[in-house]
This record gives structure tokens, C-alpha cells and sequence, in this order.
């Protein structure tokens, strides 16, 4: 019987932010760069007279439907996950939204830090309890998608009287604006701007205070650190919020995420009826937060409450759903020039951070960096446009390619390819075809240790899984194919797949020397 540790946890995670020292490794990304050094500092200037949009409503401004009941994926009376190689505890528990005091609390595992492949894991039952059946937000209105690009973040920022309009956060090394902030954390997660405004002003008031404390200045979601690392700074804490607002949302929609679990290990249910938006808004308010402070964030005297006041009712002019029941994928080719040989280093992971979808697949180009230079490096191979479109967007090591061609990166289908060095990197507003140069993989944007490229699919603003095992019933997504392979990812594992095209196969790792990663087209 072959064991597996839940110490491979620390192993799998330092192979994913390229801590090898062997030269021929292949370094794959995570796209969240929470490590950033970032500092909140207030300007000086009159407060302008505009604060909100209307009142604080006392009750909701309309009462959606309920959606249909949703198929529980394993929804029996006995849970069990049978242990596959490369699983840990850990991932197991996230995947099911507890923790691993629950998990342990139902195994008699005889070394609870190791598990054996084909080992059956007992799940928590279903709570007997409920979370609130109120739906705040359409699925539209957290997403970054039809329509959210028209809001002005930073119009609306600059006729705030509070905090946000002065404080600014150093980001890899530049000092930007409070709404600069917004903005990007809004783009690389694709999480609406309007969503994260109301948060901080729901959490700390800085929409309408010009002077919080001291502590909510730098820390405005009030969490100083979570897994380990300090949260401090404006971009640390909204990028903490977006990645747990996906993080409920496609766990819930496109995995096995039905719990809710709190620190003291209170268990709810989701209730019936909800949405994936109001699910990824119950899932992040409840990070570090006791159990009543969260009824009340989560009733209509919550955060709905406060978005109502600023932006009005979210469920107006929403796009519903926000994908099709049946969404089909564009032809897609590989992100390279026929004829060569890359490398298929990092199966599917997530699209910009680990909360989101994993919609992301990775690959290294075939040069390999000289000897006594960085494993960061500008490649002389270029990445190529998978699909006829427009590019919407060209900025911060980030290409977004549109395939519907109307230059809005909220609409359709649209492909981000991250990592791309800004020398020689295509403009925004240029017309491609299949095969046109978009510019050289390196390590700039997101987070990257080694030159590689990452490539993820989006429709309407959400990501879409690049496969989905764990989907409810009924829930079907396409699968990323290129050029005719398929790609396929490992439950719970994320990075971990490999693609299949007929016979043949290949597998997602990061040397050099197997042929099992080799891919050309």
C-alpha cells in the first residue's frame, strides 16, 4: 500500500512556487501574489459632498425567486471519500468545505498524518442546520461580468468622502491609488468593483469615513492573517475577499462544496433555493467572523443592505444565468506556433488564484534559460493566439483575447494568457487570427518564479472549469480541448492532470527529461 502523507501538502506546495533546485525544472504559477509588500498611506484634500446613492433600505428592494434545489453531489447518509494518489487531508477537507478537526473527528485513522491510497475517508454527514435562505447578490453582480465594465471606479471613488479616496498601497513596488486597487483586484479576479466597495464600507467604512482607526486603516476586512500569511495592506485584503468570494461560488457551483463550517466548528448547510453569488458572499463574510456577527451580515440588514444603498437593487438588469445550461467551446489551438515543442508543466489549476475555478492549464516554452541566470527569463519562443478575436486588454504581464470581438472582456468567450514579458507584447485593440504572435512567455503578472505562460478560459466574466468531476448532477461544462486533446484534471489536485488525444498521452509535470509532458501540434 502505497502512503501519502499530509506533509506532502507542504512538498506539493513548495513544487508549485518553484522552491526545486535542479536546473531542468519547469516552474508552474499561482496566479494570487499575496506576498506583496504593500502599505496604506492617506493623502490630503477636501472631502467632496456625494457619500451614497440613497438610504440604507429597511427591507429588501425586490424578492427574488428561489433558484431550483440543487443535486448534492454524494448527498447520502454516508459520506466517504475513497483516498487517490497525491491526496491530502487538507485538500479533502477544502474541497468539502470543513476542516480537518472534522474530518478527524469521524476517522479513526491509526496515523492521522498519513493516508494510503484506496483508503475510505468518512464525511461529516449533513448539518442539521441551515444557513439563511436570503438571496443577496445575482451571480452577475459578483462576477466581473455583462455590464460591470461601464462602472467608473474611479469616478465613483473620487466622490466618496471616506478613507478610500486618500489611501493609496504600494503594489510590487509602485505606489497606487485606493481605486487603482479596486480596479486591478476586480480585473484579476474578475470579481465586480461594486462588490468589493461594498465591502469595505460594510467591514470598515471607507466609502464614508475620511478617518477609521489606525488598525482598520491597514487591516480594512479586519483580518490580519490568514493561512499563514500577513494580509496587511489595501491589495492583500481585497485580493483575500475576491479569492474567498470565488472560492464559495465555484466551490459551490461547479464542486463538492455544500458545508459551511466556522472556526469554533459550527457546521450549516447551504440552504435550497440559494445562488452561487449569494453563496460566495456567505462563504467570504464568513472568514474570521463569529456566528452572529454573520446572521447579520448575511439578513437584508447586511451587506445587501449597504450594496442596495450605493448601487441599488443588484437584482436589477441582472444577466440570468450567466451561462447557458449548454455552453459549447470555441475551436482553440495550442498558445504556440505549430511545429514546435513545449512543455505541459502545470495541469488545472486556478484561473487567478486558488478560490477560482480551475480554469487555468501551463506551459514552458522550449528554450531553457542560460547557465548562471535566473530561472526567470524572457523567452525567444512566441506565444501565439489560440482563436481568432480582438484584444481587450494588454497590461500587467496580462493578454486577454476576445472571441466574440467586441473588445469587452466581460462578454463571451474570452482567454487570458499571463506571463507575457512587455517587450514586444501586442496592443490592446489589435486584431488576431489563430497562430499570431502575442508576445514571449516570462515570469511578469500574477505570480511566477520560473518563465512559463498560463492559459485560462472565461465565459461572461466566470471562469470556466477546464474540467469538472465533482459537478453537481445535471451540470455539464465542455472541456478544454486544443488541437484535439482533451484535457482532464485530478480530483482535489490541484496542477495535477494530464491531456488525451486518441492513444496518446501526456502529462502535466515540470522536467524536461520525460517525454510524458512533450506537446506539438
Amino acid at each position: 500500500m502505497r502512503n501519502i502523507s499530509i506533509a506532502l501538502l507542504v512538498l506539493l506546495l513548495s513544487t508549485l512556487t518553484c522552491m526545486r533546485s535542479q536546473p531542468e525544472i519547469i516552474v508552474i504559477t499561482a496566479t494570487f501574489e499575496p506576498q506583496t509588500q504593500s502599505t496604506a498611506i492617506s493623502g490630503e484634500a477636501a472631502p467632496p459632498t456625494i457619500q451614497i446613492l440613497s438610504p440604507i433600505p429597511s427591507e429588501p428592494l425586490s424578492f427574488p425567486t428561489a433558484d431550483p434545489t440543487r443535486p448534492v453531489t454524494n448527498a447520502t447518509s454516508e459520506r466517504t471519500y475513497t483516498v487517490q494518489p497525491g491526496d491530502t487531508l487538507y485538500g479533502i477537507a477544502v474541497a468539502n468545505g470543513m476542516s480537518i478537526e472534522s474530518l478527524l473527528a469521524v476517522n479513526s485513522l491509526p496515523d492521522p498524518n498519513q493516508l494510503s491510497v484506496g483508503q475510505t475517508i468518512l464525511l461529516p454527514g449533513p448539518p442539521d442546520r441551515q444557513t439563511s435562505d436570503f438571496k443577496i447578490l445575482p451571480d452577475s453582480r459578483l462576477v466581473r461580468g455583462p455590464g460591470a465594465g461601464a462602472f467608473d471606479v474611479f469616478t465613483f471613488v473620487s466622490q466618496q468622502p471616506g478613507y478610500i479616496r486618500t489611501a493609496t498601497d504600494e503594489v510590487k513596488g509602485e505606489i497606487i491609488s485606493g481605486a487603482e486597487v479596486v480596479h486591478r483586484v476586480s480585473l484579476e479576479f474578475s470579481v465586480d468593483a461594486r462588490l468589493l466597495l461594498t465591502i469595505l464600507e460594510y467591514r470598515s467604512k471607507w466609502l464614508s469615513n475620511p478617518s477609521p482607526s489606525d488598525d482598520l486603516k491597514i487591516y480594512p476586512l479586519g483580518i490580519q492573517e490568514y493561512a499563514g500569511v500577513d494580509r496587511s495592506g489595501l491589495y492583500r485584503q481585497l485580493s483575500l475577499a475576491a479569492d474567498q468570494l470565488n472560492r464559495g461560488y465555484y466551490g459551490w457551483k461547479y464542486g463538492a462544496l455544500t458545508t459551511l463550517e466556522f472556526e469554533d466548528g459550527l457546521r450549516l448547510s447551504y440552504a435550497p433555493g440559494l445562488n452561487a453569488g449569494s453563496v460566495g458572499v456567505q462563504y467570504m463574510l464568513s472568514l474570521k467572523t463569529p456566528y452572529t456577527d454573520w446572521e447579520e451580515a448575511v439578513s437584508p440588514r447586511g451587506l445587501y443592505a449597504t450594496y442596495a444603498a450605493y448601487f441599488g437593487d443588484p437584482f436589477a438588469g441582472a444577466v440570468d444565468p450567466l451561462t447557458p445550461s449548454v455552453l459549447v467551446q470555441p475551436d482553440l489551438t495550442f498558445p504556440f506556433s505549430s511545429g514546435e515543442t513545449w512543455f505541459f508543466t502545470g495541469g488545472p489549476h486556478g484561473g487567478w488564484g486558488s478560490g477560482s475555478a480551475w480554469a487555468a492549464i501551463d506551459f514552458a516554452p522550449p528554450d531553457e534559460r542560460q547557465a548562471g541566470s535566473t530561472a526567470c527569463y524572457v523567452s525567444e519562443f512566441w506565444v501565439t493566439a489560440p482563436a481568432s478575436g480582438v484584444i481587450a486588454r494588454s497590461n500587467d504581464g496580462s493578454v486577454i483575447v476576445d472571441l466574440d470581438g467586441d473588445g469587452d472582456e466581460t462578454s463571451g468567450w474570452t482567454i487570458l494568457l499571463l506571463h507575457i514579458a512587455s517587450e514586444d507584447r501586442i496592443q490592446a485593440g489589435t486584431q488576431v487570427r489563430v497562430g499570431d504572435p502575442i508576445g514571449h512567455p516570462s515570469c511578469e503578472g500574477g505570480f511566477s518564479n520560473a518563465t512559463h505562460m498560463h492559459m485560462a478560459r472565461r465565459y461572461n466574466g466566470e471562469w470556466i472549469p477546464v474540467s469538472c468531476d465533482t459537478c453537481p448532477q445535471g451540470l455539464v461544462v465542455p472541456p478544454l480541448v486544443l488541437n484535439g486533446w482533451t484535457v482532464y484534471g485530478l480530483p482535489n489536485q490541484e496542477y495535477q492532470g494530464y491531456m488525451l488525444n486518441g492513444s496518446e498521452r501526456r502529462n502535466a509535470e515540470q522536467g524536461r527529461l520525460s517525454p510524458d509532458n512533450r506537446v506539438s501540434w
